[in-house]
């Protein structure tokens, strides 16, 4: 059996400027962890870090949540520096699996150019479009399964349906000036989520290019539920493109498993959403056998926003998928 899960850790993170500091989030973080028994764990928010000046930015954050668990011995891929010096500063992608990685790489705006765009309400006006780039890669993995067989996995965090910074728009890093400038920055954050999603199911469909049953998995924080575009960009499903030749280029989402009830990994006022996700090729789907999201304990992020709560555990909640070999 294969367990595939993906978790959201929200600013993993060592060091005075960690709030809650990490010895509080380790108690919490590990126990979960460890009781989902991953065979392959992809993670998102991990943010790296450095014991001197000199010395590239590593995951010791990590390294300590995960001391003593299987996951330490873990093969591991992680999102590096565009000049390949250690892990950026903030909210690296992290694959850990118990079977060989084969290869790996970040994929950042190869496929899908930045989109030029004219802002018109930033201030000053500006005078031309400037490009539009993504927050962050996708991490793009190759795993040597025990059966000999290769998966292709796709580790992603899709930008967050909040509006980007607007120059001159803004009061405060959360309050805005006008209307129009929040409008427009929420219409650049879709362009982002949107056009991140449009990369990664480009991919996909290279890898289908090579080999139509092929076994693949998109997974993380995808920042849409269901209907969304970005989730409809990376499913392409029937309803959507009409074409019965393409069927075996959908993406399933093994979360519709759930119930009504049972599918949130995020509450937000008091809203119940289904923002992770673990998309999966027509060959992997036929496999899966179960799924659980681990969401008994999960807090509305917003209303600790309100009065500035920092809990030790993450706000999202980790889902895992339960796999035949084959």
């Amino acid at each position: 059996m294969l367990r595939i899960a993906t978790f959201n850790l929200e600013n993993l993170d060592d060091g005075p400027s960690a709030d809650p500091p990490l010895e509080e989030r380790i108690p919490v973080l590990r126990p979960q962890l460890e009781s989902l028994h991953a065979d392959i764990l992809c993670l998102q928010e991990i943010n790296g870090q450095k014991r001197s000046r000199t010395e590239p930015r590593n995951l010791h954050a990590l390294d300590k949540l995960i001391k003593g668990t299987a996951y330490a011995d873990f093969h591991r891929a992680f999102t590096e520096r565009d000049d390949g010096k250690g892990a950026a500063d903030k909210h690296n992608l992290v694959v850990l699996s118990r079977y060989p990685i084969e290869s790996y790489w970040p994929v950042y705006h190869e496929r899908v150019d930045p989109p030029l765009v004219k802002l018109g309400q930033a201030l000053p006006k500006e005078k031309a479009p400037a490009p539009v780039y993504w927050d962050r890669p996708i991490l793009q993995t190759v795993i040597l399964l025990e059966t000999g067989e290769r998966l292709h996995l796709l580790n992603l965090h899709l930008r967050a349906p909040l509006a980007a910074s607007v120059p001159g728009q803004k009061k405060s890093p959360f309050a805005w000036k006008s209307t129009s400038g929040w409008a427009e920055g929420y219409y650049l954050a879709a362009i982002k989520r949107s056009g991140q999603a449009l990369e990664a199911r480009l991919l996909v469909d290279e890898i289908f290019d090579s080999d139509p049953d092929a076994l693949i998995a998109v997974c993380g924080d995808i920042n849409a539920d269901a209907y969304e575009v970005p989730s409809r960009i990376l499913k392409a499903e029937l309803d959507d493109t009409d074409n019965p030749d393409l069927a075996k280029r959908v993406l399933f989402e093994v979360d519709e498993r759930l119930s009504d009830g049972e599918r949130y990994s995020v509450i937000h006022h008091n809203r119940r959403q289904m923002l992770d996700h673990i998309l999966v090729s027509k060959a992997l789907a036929a496999r899966c056998r179960s799924v659980e999201v681990v969401n008994r304990d999960v807090r509305d992020e917003y209303a600790d926003h309100l009065v500035d709560a920092h809990p030790p555990q993450s706000h999202h909640a980790p889902l895992v998928a339960l796999f035949d070999d084959d």
